[in-house]
């Protein structure tokens, strides 16, 4: 044990009595997306793509690190953009692909009719 971590200790201990010892958690990096730019990110998330402006048809996480980048000066890491919609409460879910041209009322009458 080295003199400053002692004193360090001497010094919890004097402020905070026996509490003051037990390991504190880092406080960690700060945020880097205001309340009202994680707001924005997120309906632009909930609205998706837009294929004129955005040249996609469903977001990835490249795209998204490129649009924060665009839209709020903020430099994330692909991986960083999947935990960001992690906490947002987004998950990797995907739509079936669906043809412009599918006629449905054609299906609904493909469809076996025997009874079960």
């Amino acid at each position: 044990m080295d003199r400053q971590t002692l004193r360090d200790w001497v010094h919890h201990y004097n402020a905070e009595g026996i509490g003051g010892l037990s390991n504190r958690r880092s406080p960690g990096r700060p945020a880097q997306l205001t309340p009202e730019q994680l707001a924005a990110f997120k309906a632009l998330v909930e609205n998706g793509p837009d294929l004129a402006r955005d040249g996609v048809v469903r977001w990835r996480c490249s795209d998204l690190q490129a649009r924060l980048q665009t839209d709020f000066d903020v430099r994330y890491h692909e991986r960083s953009v999947g935990k960001l919609l992690a906490k947002l409460a987004f998950r990797k879910l995907t739509a079936r692909p669906f043809h412009p041209e599918q006629d449905v009322a054609a299906q609904e009458a493909h469809k076996k009719t025997s009874p079960p």
